[in-house]
């Protein structure tokens, strides 16, 4: 038998890989690895070169930069004892260091052309020890706490003395990158009395001092230069942020690159060339643009982050089976690193089966996971919902799907109506919706798997996701007395207070559920919390405290509810981690949730039993 399992421990073992950059034969990137002993996460800055396969690695480091010259790395170290982070210089030749820079606030590194001065973004903020105190909105941002009258800075740091040059602030949320000499600002377009986040962007050039408007209300933002042309994403003017994002090029004209009708990812600038992602039922895969689309990998994947440089492409790759790894593609694709090999090789792992089923008025993709099974034996299955509604499911490595299917479970994944990856307007039929067809999209799921797999147990089906899919898991609960157990992690009970204590609420809650909150119906209509009396099934909510996302009242007040009204349910609360805390947060706190969640379905599909002994479970 193999020393290495699936339990709530197996992801410590697994090395993750971040934030790949590549110039002329190098390629740097982040290796990170997760420490439970001393409940931490530890990064390493890899740098590879491809000529003579030699590695060499810095620790404690994150933010791999290569200079343009190929020269130098500049990357960020954190100082935890005085809670700063640390802007390093590499020589690549001689590996001496030295550190440039040390700044509380700083959110991204960028080289200019001339391999001597880096772009410094960073934020500046009150600081009072006492109150945060603000006039503006969103007060908060999941995983970047409370604003506290936020600005974004701007630094050019010149390497050689060590010294700020020049520096100049702009409204919160903005963002910018060097275009030749000067720098591309992206700044959050004002409506009335609050910025029209995540859907108009006003552009400036600043230069020397000196700033020129480029674009005002615009519905798309520069992502990427090269010193001649700005390659921006998004399109010309917006009606709703669950839009697609499409790809521009502007040289003093404003000339499409890709107006299709798939969703861009990331995307580059390289030799006039750009190269770009697409999210494609349930696959991301890279294409590049020169004059025309053509597509560059092709498969059950996704490309999780790519840097390219001179045509060469440095890409980290994911299956459903095996966690994201570096590749190369200068022509044709290959594989360069394999950290995870040795591991997997010793664990089971399953791989989706695919299935598409006709819902309404619409054809929609499913997967399962089949687990191992005697002839005659009967499985209980547990229901995935993904986040978003503008999320996707499919060919990447999900870890608690692979976790319940090796503990003798089926799992079933769909894309219902809203997902990413289909035409925007399947993305957008969810709008002022949520919950009625889309709902409907993943039981008619259901109903076509269960006839695929007679030995899937239909009185033992559970139901779980994690922010819109935690939304669902309570709204299911509500709705279909199919479910037997449920998991809804950092979900929403009460749209009304989801629109004005989120974060996002203001722009996107009047979006997914409709305008005019203190009047509309559908903020009571769509909110599961109202029908609370429908529930029949045991629920355990998770919710971590620094969720600003979705935040903690939407599960306390299910909660409370559910608890007044005699239903079975259960909470924990996390102390820390963001809207992102399963896996965001610390290995400690990954490896208690992940105990949690599958002990859960454990007592309740499998061995019937009353009550949650949490002390009894984490034992």
């Amino acid at each position: 038998m193999s020393s290495i399992e699936w339990d709530e421990r197996t992801f410590s073992r697994l090395a993750y890989l971040g934030d790949p950059r590549i110039r002329e034969n190098l390629v740097a990137y982040v290796l990170t690895k997760a420490n439970l002993d001393e409940d931490k996460y530890e990064n390493t800055v890899v740098v590879e070169n491809l000529k003579t396969g030699s590695r060499r690695f810095v620790e404690n480091a994150s933010m791999p930069r290569l200079s343009p010259d190929g020269k130098k790395l500049a990357f960020m170290r954190s100082n935890e004892e005085k809670k700063t982070g640390e802007i390093w210089v590499v020589d690549l030749e001689t590996l001496s260091s030295k550190k440039v820079l040390t700044s509380k606030n700083v959110r991204s590194i960028q080289w200019n052309g001339d391999s001597r001065r880096l772009l410094v973004v960073g934020f500046k903020r009150r600081d009072d020890e006492d109150f945060v105190f603000d006039d503006d909105v969103p007060f908060w941002f999941d995983n970047m706490g409370f604003l506290d009258g936020e600005r974004t800075t701007f630094w050019i740091l010149d390497t050689e003395s060590e010294e700020i040059i020049e520096q100049f602030e702009k409204p919160r949320f903005s963002s910018g990158l060097w275009h030749g000499n000067g720098v591309v600002i992206n700044v959050p377009h004002r409506e009335g009395s609050k910025p029209a986040l995540f859907k108009f962007w006003d552009i400036y050039l600043w230069k020397d001092g000196e700033e020129e408007r480029l674009f005002d209300g615009v519905s798309f933002e520069a992502i990427d230069s090269d010193g001649r042309a700005i390659l921006l994403r998004g399109k010309r003017k917006k009606r709703f942020i669950s839009e697609h994002d499409w790809l521009y090029l502007w040289d003093g004209e404003l000339k499409p690159v890709y107006e299709g009708p798939l969703n861009t990812g990331q995307a580059k600038l390289d030799g006039g060339r750009v190269y770009f992602t697409l999210a494609n039922a349930g696959r991301v895969n890279l294409h590049i643009w020169d004059g025309e689309v053509k597509q560059v990998t092709a498969g059950d994947h996704w490309v999780m982050g790519f840097d390219v440089h001179d045509g060469k492409v440095a890409a980290l790759i994911e299956t459903a089976t095996r966690l994201r790894e570096l590749y190369i593609y200068d022509g044709e694709l290959r594989q360069l690193t394999d950290y995870n090999g040795p591991i997997f090789a010793k664990l089971k792992t399953f791989e989706p089966r695919h299935f598409k089923f006709k819902s309404l008025d619409l054809e929609i993709d499913g997967w399962y996971l089949k687990p191992e099974l005697e002839e005659d034996e009967k499985a209980p299955v547990i229901v995935f919902v993904h986040g978003g509604p503008k999320g996707m499911y499919g060919h990447y490595f999900k870890y608690e799907m692979q976790l319940m299917a090796s503990r003798g479970y089926y799992v079933v994944f769909v894309n219902p109506r809203g997902s990413d990856g289909y035409s925007e307007d399947f993305a957008l039929r969810v709008l002022e919706r949520t919950g009625l067809e889309d709902f409907e999209d993943i039981l008619n799921g259901i109903e076509e798997f269960l006839k695929l797999e007679p030995q899937a147990d239909r009185e033992r089906v559970g139901i779980t996701g994690i922010s819109y899919g935690g939304f669902m898991t309570n709204w299911a609960l509500t709705q279909s007395d199919l479910f037997k157990a449920g998991i809804s992690e950092n979900g929403i009970s009460y749209w009304l207070t989801s629109y004005a204590f989120s974060d996002i609420g203001l722009w996107y809650d009047v979006e997914v559920i409709g305008p005019n909150p203190l009047e509309n119906e559908n903020y009571r209509k769509l909110s599961p919390l109202f029908y609370s009396e429908n529930v029949k099934a045991p629920l355990l909510l998770i919710h971590s405290l620094e969720d600003y996302r979705c935040p903690l009242d939407q599960s306390l007040m299910f909660y409370n509810v559910l608890k007044d009204l005699g239903k079975e349910a259960y909470i924990a609360i996390f102390r820390r981690g963001p809207h992102g805390h399963s896996i965001r947060g610390k290995p400690k706190h990954r490896s208690k949730r992940y105990r949690l969640f599958f002990e859960f379905f454990e007592r309740k599909l499998k061995k019937h039993e009353e009550g949650f002994d949490v002390e009894k479970v984490l034992k």
